[in-house]
């Protein structure tokens, strides 16, 4: 019980469960590049790569974050902050983690391996971005980004400016639905000295502006069809992504923010699923 419990701890303290957002397009610029499914081998050390990053990130976040997560209200319940986990055992934990993402990376291929230290750099940077400019947000979209370039170079062993588009999609896609999150904290970032969309530009041009990053994740990801030949699958994925972004904008208004988390959660994972899906369809079931 001990360990399961420690187990739930660590898996809380990183939100496993929003793996979701970002592992669908690591695995949907795969397939792009292997032009079908890539090897059980290349998936595997894919997925074992996605989440070994991803948890030495939010690790290293919670830990660089905790002051101000036991100051902010909504945050003061995490893991750190409450004394469930201790900053040594959030440490050690990130530490594996990233050693794990080093291990995949050199599995993957030499590249893969080479740039990951540059991939580690950025993640550890985003965590201190919002101490000084409100571009935190592309920080994160960027840091987030890298999974699908972090995929294509495993599939096809070399960097190639084609796969760029889906790259930037999901930057400003994440961008965009960060900067909606983060409205909840609008008055303690300001309290705080702390930057972000809406405690710099307040509640009414932070909402559009995260509707024009998500219009130009749309764009993005309609570009994409001439480059690699996708398929009308493809693009009734993306015509029903457009609708969950719509839907999404619709459950958040400047005068009423209570739809906020369900816009974030449940909307972001139907997004990065809908693109994988369609896009596994336009290889499986060419038209």
């Amino acid at each position: 019980m001990e360990l399961y419990r420690k187990i739930s701890d660590y898996l809380r303290l990183i939100k496993f469960s929003h793996s979701v957002f970002a592992l669908p397009f690591a695995f949907t610029a795969a397939l792009i590049a292997a032009e079908g499914i890539p090897s059980v081998y290349q998936i595997f050390w894919i997925t074992v790569a996605m989440v070994g990053g991803r948890s030495g990130a939010m690790g290293m976040n919670r830990i660089i974050d905790r002051k101000f997560d036991a100051l902010n209200p909504r945050t003061k319940n995490r893991e750190i902050p409450k004394g469930v986990l201790k900053t040594g055992e959030a440490f050690v934990f990130t530490a594996v983690a990233f050693a794990v993402l080093l291990l995949a990376a050199y599995k993957l291929n030499p590249l893969c391996f080479k740039i990951s230290p540059l991939v580690i750099l950025v993640l550890f940077t985003y965590s201190y971005t919002k101490r000084f400019t409100w571009l935190c947000h592309i920080v994160l979209g960027l840091a987030l980004a890298l999974a699908p370039l972090g995929a294509w170079i495993a599939v096809r062993g070399t960097f190639d400016p084609e796969i760029l588009p889906l790259c930037f999609a999901v930057m400003f896609w994440v961008a965009g639905f960060d900067a909606l999150y983060g409205l909840q904290d609008i008055d303690f970032d300001k309290k705080q000295g702390l930057y972000s969309i809406p405690s710099v530009f307040g509640v009414n041009a932070s909402i559009r502006i995260a509707r024009l990053f998500h219009l130009m994740t749309i764009v993005l990801l309609l570009s994409l069809v001439p480059v690699f030949g996708l398929t009308g699958f493809y693009l009734l994925g993306v015509l029903i992504v457009s609708g969950l972004m719509l839907y999404e904008h619709s459950l958040v208004k400047p005068t009423d923010l209570s739809k906020l988390n369900i816009a974030f959660f449940n909307m972001n994972g139907y997004i990065s699923i809908t693109v994988f899906v369609f896009t596994l369809f336009s290889y499986l079931l060419p038209l």
